[in-house]
């Protein structure tokens, strides 16, 4: 049996639905669905059992699960940049990490967890995923901040030699409408457009950046996924690596990109950005691949443009023009 945590979520129902592809229906999905429309996502995959992330661990801690398990891809945390508790993001995003993987480590179980692109702050010490997470990296937020003492928790107690930790960059795709304000730019630009023919990007506030020139590296979550099920098979490979595209990309390029695959004139308008934002706001973000591509990763991402399109034309357009049937 395969165990997905937060497998109902963003990445977490693409990678359930890239398993269910490859003909893997043995899969227990672990979550927490609360009020949102998460469980939607949970329609079109194919798995054996659900449990709560409560139950889940509890039962998992008493040896429920036995030998049966072969891998844990522990996706599931809160993923707000935004999350002012900082208890509630170390007892979810740490401790219970740190839980699963202390249950993991007595046991041949494949471990493959997410960690973020997040740990690495403004990026002052560039974007290396160096074998040792240390104080060198200073999180801009409590949420990377959880994600980094937990990838420093693993590196000490030498769990990260039997297992993988993934630093997503910002990644985008299908099954992210639920994330609200947590939703990718590629989805607010998109409602954006089609709601005003207007697309809202943040003003810079530094002189070496125009405005809309700021960069990130944005990767699909296809390409995400793929990545991701690489070290499925791949025991033998273990520590921290980047999953981007190793390629900055402005938002300009991407607004110019939604209006491209939507057909419509480019309209772009700078805004403030939100009262204290500035301070902590990244204002570019790369991943280096050097260590992905040494570990035996070839495969080549999809060009923004061409995620852009892929998103917006095949399931944004298909899921409002659903919506409309529905209402």
């Amino acid at each position: 049996m395969i165990i997905v945590t937060g497998g109902a979520g963003f990445i977490g129902s693409n990678l359930v639905n890239a398993l269910n592809q490859l003909g893997e229906e043995h899969i227990l999905i672990v979550d927490h669905l609360g009020t949102s429309e998460k469980w939607k996502n949970l329609r079109d995959v194919k798995f054996l059992d659900f449990e709560t992330k409560e139950n889940f661990i509890s039962k998992a801690e008493k040896g429920l699960f036995g030998n049966e398990v072969s891998a844990v891809f522990h996706l599931g945390a809160c993923s707000s940049t935004t999350e002012k508790d900082a208890d509630y993001l170390i007892q979810n995003n740490y401790e219970y990490s740190r839980r699963l993987a202390t249950i993991c480590a007595e046991k041949p179980t494949r471990f493959i967890y997410a960690s973020s692109a997040a740990t690495y702050g403004a990026g002052t010490e560039g974007y290396s995923d160096k074998p040792e997470p240390g104080p060198y990296l200073r999180p801009l937020n409590m949420y990377g901040y959880s994600k980094h003492l937990f990838d420093c928790w693993a590196h000490k107690t030498e769990f990260l030699k039997r297992s993988v930790g993934l630093k997503y960059f910002n990644v985008f795709g299908p099954n992210e409408y639920h994330k609200g304000a947590m939703r990718s730019v590629a989805i607010r630009a998109y409602s954006q457009a089609k709601q005003n023919g207007i697309i809202k990007l943040f003003k810079s506030y530094r002189r070496d950046y125009a405005d809309g020139e700021q960069r990130r590296d944005f990767i699909y979550v296809k390409d995400a996924v793929k990545v991701t099920l690489f070290f499925l098979e791949r025991p033998e490979i273990n520590g921290l690596f980047n999953v981007g595209t190793g390629e900055a990309n402005t938002f300009n390029r991407l607004a110019s990109g939604v209006f491209s695959a939507l057909k419509i004139p480019t309209r772009v308008e700078y805004v403030d950005m939100p009262s204290g934002l500035n301070k902590r706001y990244q204002y570019y973000t790369c991943a280096e691949l050097e260590k992905l591509r040494s570990a035996g990763y070839q495969d080549n991402f999809y060009n923004l443009e061409e995620a852009v399109q892929d998103y917006i034309l095949n399931y944004l357009e298909k899921e409002s023009a659903s919506e409309m049937v529905e209402n």
